[in-house]
């Protein structure tokens, strides 16, 4: 692995930490992971184990699986394993929204997600459940942007 890649990887893995807004010291405790081994895989220092990985995932917010192929330790699922139309960020939308401050990444995942529950509650009319949703999920969006999406969704709705 370049190590181009094993920066971007700890680069993210910092990102998402500060956006699930836990400390080093947090993670560490939840994970068993020192706090100086965290430091270097998100500095770029070190590549993290498969095992590592497996320990911050559920903390960070992630599922084991996509870091383990973030990492390469797994294949890609194919098209015919995931379902035409599978939604995940573009990898090059994930590089270029790398680059942008933590508060950027955390408003544009926010929308991605509520999008995606969007999605999911027009389907399923699981939509009384947003709100609750987002703000546990996303507790730093604004009211006002949360209000204007169930408006926009309630509009649809009718």
């Amino acid at each position: 692995m370049s190590v181009d890649a094993v920066n971007d990887l700890g680069k993210m893995l910092k990102q998402q930490r500060i956006m699930s807004r836990l400390t080093l010291l947090e993670l560490s405790a939840a994970t068993g992971v020192s706090t100086s081994h965290l430091g270097r895989i998100e500095r770029g220092d070190r590549f993290p184990s498969a095992g590592t990985l497996r320990k911050i995932a559920k903390p960070l917010g992630f599922k084991e699986e996509e870091l383990l192929i973030r990492a390469c330790y797994l294949s890609p699922p194919t098209e015919s394993e995931t379902g035409a139309g599978a939604a995940e960020v573009d990898p090059h939308v994930a590089r270029v929204l790398a680059q942008e401050p933590v508060e950027v990444q955390g408003a544009v995942l926010g929308i991605l997600s509520i999008l995606k529950f969007v999605g999911k509650a027009a389907r399923s009319a699981e939509l009384p459940e947003f709100r609750e949703y987002i703000q546990q999920k996303y507790p730093y969006l604004d009211e006002n942007l949360i209000t204007m999406i169930e408006d926009l969704i309630a509009r649809k709705a009718n």
